[in-house]
């Protein structure tokens, strides 16, 4: 932060916080020239206020708010990027704006939450490892740790800790966050290839078709797409869109099955990752899509990633059993 804005808030806090100490006082003195509990020379609707002074326990307890208010800005002035306060205490690096920045720094931080997760990799890296690698050193097969117990728990804590957010608890997705419980996989769904894409992330991007297909291209090529998947369409809406599928088919396929390689969906099935009514369709062939998977390498590590992608890996295979 700028020492202009460390100044311009630092200002505004004290400006509150002393301007709610001025006012208290100024209230708590009796300035009517009418004696306490005697009636106001002025009325409303019949009613006539008392000159009746502010509880006390109400005021002392304004009192003791703004002296820990003062405490508080100078012990932890976490608005400063200039000085960390009496306590010498901050929650982050201010001064860290990239990742490689944080990494570098990691060992020799003094927030609070690079201290706890440094505490956290001293003691459960012992056991992520115990978990994730065999007895000559290597990773194990992810479909064996797939089947441990012990993995498989560790696995899902590591994901409701880092993933649910956008997948759900139940990991089972929403709209614009894939489904990872079934067996439909944009870039597959063997246990090593949800490795990679933990490790690395993706970044699928559907282009908009609205300046090539036109409005009538847009609803002719959905009518098709939908029947791809058995819905009931209007058919000559359906045979012009196919003939104008051919620009999709280099992602999608001739036959709309998909490429996962491209991560380019089934469109033969009846699962849509952003909505499946007309609508919906409409919208993304109008409009694109762009949806961003992040890589967590460099953010849990190999280890940790090793168990979330089994636990992940054996979602899918509930499935089958």
């Amino acid at each position: 932060m700028s020492i202009f804005w460390t100044i311009w808030i630092t200002v505004i806090t004290l400006i509150v916080i002393i301007g709610s100490a001025l006012l208290l006082r100024a209230t708590s003195k009796n300035n009517t020239g009418v004696e306490e509990g005697k009636p106001m020379p002025h009325s409303f609707d019949g009613i006539q206020e008392l000159n009746n002074p502010l509880p006390k326990w109400w005021a002392g307890l304004f009192w003791f708010t703004i002296i820990i208010g003062l405490v508080y800005s100078f012990a932890f002035p976490t608005y400063t990027a200039n000085w960390n306060g009496l306590l010498d205490w901050t929650s982050a690096e201010k001064s860290i704006t990239t990742l490689s920045e944080s990494e570098k720094l990691a060992e020799t931080s003094q927030s609070q939450y690079q201290r706890e997760m440094n505490s956290a990799d001293e003691k459960y890296g012992a056991v992520f490892k115990q978990l994730a690698y065999d007895q000559n050193g290597n990773y194990k097969d992810l479909t064996l740790v797939a089947k441990d117990p012990e993995a498989i728990k560790v696995g899902q804590r590591l994901f409701l800790q880092n993933c649910a957010q956008c997948h759900g608890s139940d990991a089972r997705g929403s709209t614009g966050f894939p489904n990872l419980t079934d067996n439909d996989w944009l870039y597959g769904g063997e246990a090593e290839t949800i490795k990679q894409t933990l490790m690395h992330g993706r970044q699928g991007v559907m282009p908009a078709w609205e300046e090539i297909l036109g409005e009538q291209g847009i609803k002719e090529v959905t009518s098709y797409v939908l029947s791809l998947s058995g819905r009931r369409v209007n058919l000559l809406e359906a045979n012009a869109g196919k003939e104008r599928f051919a620009v999709c088919s280099a992602c999608h396929g001739p036959e709309g099955k998909g490429m996962t390689a491209l991560g380019a969906p089934n469109l033969t099935d009846t699962i849509w990752l952003y909505g499946g009514s007309r609508n919906a369709v409409e919208d993304t062939l109008r409009n694109g899509r762009n949806g961003v998977m992040p890589a967590w390498d460099k953010v849990l590590g190999e280890d940790k990633v090793h168990l979330i992608a089994a636990y992940v890996y054996s979602l899918s295979q509930q499935e089958n059993q």
